[in-house]
């Protein structure tokens, strides 16, 4: 399983520059990590996927001794070590170029990891039940919904956004981080599984 997650990652070798250039950027924009490594680590999900239908690697891949459990489960713990790695990129840069105090803020990480983990819920199990071009479309008709709420419903729907975060990060009731940590791991082992049973009934 090691060896499937390392291709997702080399198929992706010629674009992580790109990758760490941009989130320099955002940095110097001074845009939050909190923002900043959800989306990435999402991105990387999807073009993994991408370069899978692309060369259709997944004829391949069911060709190799690999059970589509393993193939499945692969992307699911890669997601989990990518986000780590853009975590680890993202604040450390954070920490270079704005000299931020709370670099290891565990509120914050477990946000973020959180955020990846629900989206990702979501996302693989239409991954592996549809082809990556709805979700793309499903994906630009959500921008465009978020472009008119803000536009002409909640102008100030960022700042909103902003305030909801910053009270989960100074939110002091641990027994909620335990609820909220529970329910999410249940979703994603949910998803995972569902994952699992979508990719075994799959013809290629």
């Amino acid at each position: 399983m090691i060896n499937l997650i390392l291709k997702d990652v080399l198929i992706q070798k010629n674009v992580i520059l790109f990758y760490i250039a941009t989130i320099i950027i955002y940095l110097f924009a001074d845009v939050s990590p909190i923002l900043i490594v959800p989306l990435y680590s999402l991105v990387f999900i999807n073009m993994t996927f991408s370069y899978d239908e692309k060369d259709n690697a997944n004829i391949l891949l069911n060709s190799l001794p690999y059970t589509r459990k393993e193939i499945v489960t692969s992307k699911y713990v890669g997601a989990l070590i990518f986000t780590a790695l853009f975590i680890m990129i993202t604040y450390g840069g954070n920490y270079l170029i704005n000299g931020t105090e709370t670099l290891f803020s565990w509120k914050a990480i477990l946000l973020i990891i959180g955020l990846v983990m629900v989206a990702i819920s979501f996302m693989l199990p239409v991954f592996y039940k549809f082809k990556r071009q709805y979700l793309v479309i499903a994906s630009g008709a959500l921008v465009g919904i978020y472009l008119v709420t803000i536009k002409f419903f909640v102008p100030n729907f960022n700042e909103k956004l902003r305030e909801l975060t910053q009270k989960f990060i100074t939110l002091q009731e641990t027994q909620m981080y335990f609820i909220a940590i529970f329910t999410i791991v249940i979703l994603y082992i949910g998803s995972w599984l569902l994952s699992i049973r979508i990719y075994e009934r799959k013809a290629f």
